[in-house]
């Protein structure tokens, strides 16, 4: 078997890929994000906006996430009114990363707005924005890949792999994922009350 010469040098590699001063932002977000968010209270949502405000954050004043969540680049992270990060989701935010209104992300899934070339020896660093719009449900363990956009009301499977921007209102799932059918929506669209538990026997 013929032994073929490796493409991929990581010794090509000199200095460093970010500015003396973003070592530095994160180097103290990861401080405040490892203690002050860390062991924050379950329902510290007030407290936990206000850090990631002070570290460049827009968020709505309703928006919310979990002690658990991380956000990498928080300068980079956008989020709309009623939306939430549950449990161990991260945002690994290398380029931009917006989430509309009223969208959930389901514990354990990972948002991942940065890659490499891998065409070239050296893997230069590749910052990709994601778009996660209104009214979206990020399923527990969903993987969102760089450059992806979701669309409003979509619907992301458990363990779904997206790989590709997801249309308006598509229920989509799998490894790659792929859409399957259209989104049905029923019930008052008002927003009033609150929709009864159903229970599935």
């Amino acid at each position: 078997m013929t032994q073929q010469p490796i493409f991929q040098r990581l010794d090509t590699t000199t200095g460093f890929p970010y500015p003396l001063r973003e070592y530095v932002r994160r180097a103290l977000w990861e401080i405040v994000q490892g203690t002050l968010i860390r062991f924050s209270p379950r329902r510290g949502h007030g407290w936990r906006r206000f850090w990631l405000r002070r570290f460049g954050a827009k968020m709505a004043d309703s928006a919310g996430t979990k002690a658990s969540t991380l956000i990498k680049h928080p300068w980079l992270f956008s989020m709309g009114e009623h939306s939430m990060l549950s449990e161990r989701v991260e945002i690994y935010n290398l380029g931009e990363v917006a989430i509309g209104s009223h969208t959930v992300l389901s514990q354990d899934a990972y948002v991942c707005a940065g890659t490499h070339d891998y065409t070239r020896p050296d893997l230069p660093l590749i910052r990709a924005s994601i778009s996660i719009g209104s009214g979206v449900w990020i399923c527990a363990g969903a993987f969102i890949g760089p450059g992806v956009v979701v669309g409003d009301n979509a619907v992301i499977g458990a363990r779904a792999v997206v790989t590709k921007s997801v249309p308006v209102g598509m229920i989509a799932a799998g490894n790659p994922a792929k859409p399957l059918r259209e989104r049905p929506m029923n019930g008052d669209l008002s927003g009033q009350g609150k929709a009864p538990v159903q229970r599935v026997s």
